[in-house]
């Protein structure tokens, strides 16, 4: 059983539309896949409606947190998206999302970039828009060679030349409103130290003491040093270690199923999890 649970679509900052994705998911022999654009689940309708017989949809969402001045994702699953709470703090992250983009472009334009908002706009399409819409405007301009080349100090990392903050989401806060929803909670990536400072040790301890579920252990940005010290570090904490491809589409290099979670650890986040259920593939469109 292969189960790919950190994926994104046309909804966020992937380049594959919802309906695209479960197909391709299918293709590269997945049984489970789980839908986390960020900040939102506008997609899911349509992956549902396109979900292949065989593949099964695990909803969800990559919702943007902040701890200590350290940014993080959170991984939400199989929670109510009708929740009030928790629906009003994602619109309020993604609403934020526009303003933000605007003073990244315009601190572009400062350098001497000539990037547009209306480039951006075109680029993230229906999608939310984000940094790495930004990151691939300047691909487009040959300014960098690619969208994780963006993603440094000179450009659009944190605290980059061109960076800007938006609203995030304190993550115990995460947490609570997530649980209240009847989610499960996985912590995404978090020893990816080339994305800028990664959350401390004691700080991960903390989390999992107000209700964390889990931790994304094997992902493309964790070498197999920091793979053995997280999955060291989830044992510990009785926390559950996950496995995704964090897949974009064309936008990243990952490919679906490259990582993937043991079927043991999907099975507890179901049972854990009261909120929605995974959704059975029937021959979708």
């Amino acid at each position: 059983m292969r189960i790919d649970l950190h994926t994104h679509s046309t909804a966020s900052d992937g380049t594959d539309t919802p309906a695209a994705l479960v197909r391709n998911a299918a293709a590269a022999g997945l049984d489970v896949v789980a839908l986390t654009d960020h900040d939102t689940t506008r997609g899911h309708a349509e992956a549902v409606a396109a979900l292949p017989e065989g593949l099964t949809l695990v909803t969800g969402a990559e919702l943007s947190c902040r701890v200590g001045g350290i940014s993080l994702h959170m991984l939400a699953y199989l929670f109510d998206p009708a929740e009030p709470a928790l629906l009003a703090e994602r619109e309020l992250v993604r609403d934020d999302r526009v303003p933000r983009a605007q003073g990244m472009v315009a601190k572009l334009n400062a350098l001497g970039v000539p990037v547009t908002w209306e480039q951006v706009r075109r680029i993230a399409g229906e999608g939310s828009v984000g940094r790495p819409h930004v990151a691939t405007a300047l691909v487009e301009l040959g300014v960098v060679p690619t969208v994780d080349a963006a993603f440094t100090a000179e450009w659009l990392a944190d605290g980059g030349r061109a960076h800007m903050a938006k609203h995030e989401t304190d993550p115990f806060e995460a947490i609570r409103l997530v649980k209240a929803a009847g989610g499960v909670t996985v912590f995404a990536h978090p020893g990816a130290s080339k994305r800028g400072r990664t959350v401390p040790e004691p700080v991960i301890a903390e989390l999992a003491a107000a209700g964390l579920d889990g931790i994304e252990v094997d992902h493309m940005d964790h070498d197999p040093a920091t793979r053995a010290r997280l999955r060291g570090l989830a044992r510990e904490l009785g926390l559950l270690a996950t496995g995704s491809s964090d897949y974009h589409g064309s936008r990243k290099t990952c490919l679906l199923g490259e990582n993937v979670t043991d079927p043991e650890v999907y099975g507890e986040i179901t049972r854990r999890a009261t909120g929605a259920f995974p959704v059975p593939g029937t021959g979708g469109a």
